[in-house]
């Protein structure tokens, strides 16, 4: 095999608690991730020489400064050889949005340089070159939810129902490593709950998101967002990591697809429907998109 297209999936934060600062400027957190059917595409080949990446949005870096290009030298690195790389990638996840479309891009570089050199990486060797490129990365190495606690990357997958998405985005970015400076201690932990499940209530009991204060009280915006969503009927309603795409769950995929259509003719924002994926719809999905 000397290629290989994948799909790369968002994510939203079903939850996410921020516990403790470390000493290396992470935080300790614990989140429950979600990918979702809202994906960029990424074409990976060998190339004669030296790794290349061609993106048709015109804001993302195709240098090093795009950690699709980081994934691929990790990699390289990894194995101990050099040899050309060319990425294709066309971004359908808006920038800097809460939804780690590009930690997702660098695991499905991760992956789909494994594929074509004939699986030399295991999938723990895979883990950890990933939690070297970001603290979502690690995650988007998996086909479905988990827990994440850490700074995200120590990963515990569950099952969850299969809840249907509305993500509304207003268009500008929020700087994750803002986010987080503007948190302040004292971080609490939660008490003890089972990493193997999901929450029994309802979402709109267990929805949770510490940095969506701190995104609102600078833009206070994102809170018409989400009342809007809730005004369609949505069962929870949060924005997801760091923000500012805010997203609503919502019964069945009709009904989410209606309410996106309606809040994107209201709103003019980027707006799409998704599902959440699980290890077996990953594989479905995928494959029926080719």
């Amino acid at each position: 095999m000397r290629h290989l297209t994948l799909h790369c999936p968002a994510k939203v934060n079903l939850y996410l608690k921020v516990i403790g600062r470390r000493s290396d400027g992470y935080h300790d957190l614990i989140t429950l991730m979600q990918p979702v059917t809202l994906t960029d595409e990424l074409a990976i080949s060998h190339a004669a020489a030296g790794i290349g990446l061609e993106c048709d949005h015109p804001d993302l870096p195709v240098d090093e400064r795009n950690l699709a290009v980081r994934a691929a030298m990790a990699f390289q690195a990894a194995v101990s050889r050099r040899f050309g790389v060319r990425i294709r990638l066309k971004k359908n996840i808006p920038l800097a949005a809460g939804l780690g479309g590009g930690s997702s891009d660098a695991a499905g570089v991760l992956k789909g340089l494994n594929a074509i050199s004939g699986k030399p990486l295991t999938a723990s060797q895979l883990h950890q070159l990933a939690r070297r490129l970001g603290a979502d990365v690690p995650f988007f190495l998996l086909d479905g939810p988990a827990w994440g606690r850490g700074i995200g990357d120590v990963l515990t997958p569950v099952v969850l129902p299969t809840y249907c998405y509305v993500l509304v985005n207003p268009g500008y970015q929020i700087s994750t490593a803002w986010a987080y400076s503007r948190l302040q201690p004292p971080f609490v932990a939660p008490a003890e709950a089972r990493w193997d499940c999901w929450p029994e209530q309802p979402p709109a009991a267990w929805l949770h998101n510490d940095l969506e204060a701190v995104a609102m009280a600078s833009y206070p915006d994102l809170l018409a967002l989400k009342q809007a969503l809730w005004q369609e009927g949505a069962e929870g309603v949060l924005m997801s990591g760091s923000g500012p795409t805010v997203f609503g769950i919502f019964a069945d995929q009709a009904a989410a697809s209606e309410a996106a259509e309606r809040l994107r003719t209201a709103t003019g924002f980027w707006t799409a429907a998704a599902l959440g994926l699980s290890p077996t719809s990953s594989s479905l999905f995928l494959k029926d998109l080719g």
